[in-house]
């Protein structure tokens, strides 16, 4: 992402609606696959570390980044409990194989350009009966300015999603789009951003409370669905795999 990116998630992730609600999920989706304890987590593409508490309650938590800057914020945030280490997929990842019992990757697989050599190495540093819970960006359609100020190489498909998993070595257990009651705000947004060019990108900063409380309370009602549905649309993806 572009410097500037880390900025603004340093300063929102603990309360923009986005972030919340993808937590919200995340921990409903990491709370039923029945981790052994204690569990070995990984999250790799950690970014200025807004996820590590929540992990931190469902085990033992490791944390790589590749921007140097996003792991000094990740690492002042965890205070030496967790320390992020430098990192980059597929090729400079700096733990064993066969280490952990759930690696999670939140909205990271995008910004690389080997995905599905990345996915095989996740699933080599699994040990037996581990996961992956990754989550993307859904539709090249949405594709827009907020895209081009993250940096992602691509947005997906269920099916596209599905496919590289299976052609990294992985079964998927769980596949379903997300932030599906919110779509058309997020396609008007899009568009917008299309309309005016100059590379501006909406849907960055918190909006005012009420309608961030609102927002992430939506995400937090889809967390409940997906235990018992897949979703078939949405702004995004979640997935869970397996060796």
């Amino acid at each position: 992402m572009k410097p500037q990116a880390y900025v603004e998630m340093a300063a929102t992730e603990d309360r923009h609606w986005w972030f919340v609600g993808r937590r919200r999920i995340a921990a409903d989706a990491i709370a039923r696959l029945g981790l052994p304890q204690p569990a070995r987590i990984l999250e790799g593409g950690a970014g200025t570390g807004g996820n590590l508490a929540l992990l931190s309650g469902f085990g033992e938590v490791e944390a790589m980044e590749l921007d140097a800057a996003a792991r000094e914020l990740a690492n002042a945030k965890s205070a030496g409990s967790i320390v992020v280490r430098p990192g980059a997929f597929p090729n400079e990842v700096p733990f064993a194989p066969g280490s952990f019992d759930l690696v999670c990757l939140f909205d990271v697989l995008e910004h690389v350009e080997q995905d599905v050599e990345t996915l095989q190495v996740l699933r080599g540093l699994l040990r037996p009966g581990g996961r992956i819970l990754l989550t993307v960006p859904a539709y090249r359609f949405l594709w827009s300015a907020h895209d081009e100020f993250l940096l992602h190489k691509r947005r997906y498909t269920a099916g596209e999603l599905a496919t590289k998993a299976r052609a990294g070595g992985l079964k998927v257990r769980k596949l379903s789009y997300f932030n599906t009651a919110l779509f058309p705000l997020a396609a008007l947004a899009r568009l917008a951003d299309r309309l005016r060019g100059g590379g501006a990108a909406s849907g960055t900063a918190v909006p005012p409370a009420a309608i961030n409380r609102l927002f992430a309370g939506v995400l937090g009602i889809e967390a409940i669905w997906l235990r018992r549905f897949s979703l078939p649309f949405g702004v995004s993806l979640l997935a869970v795999l397996e060796a």
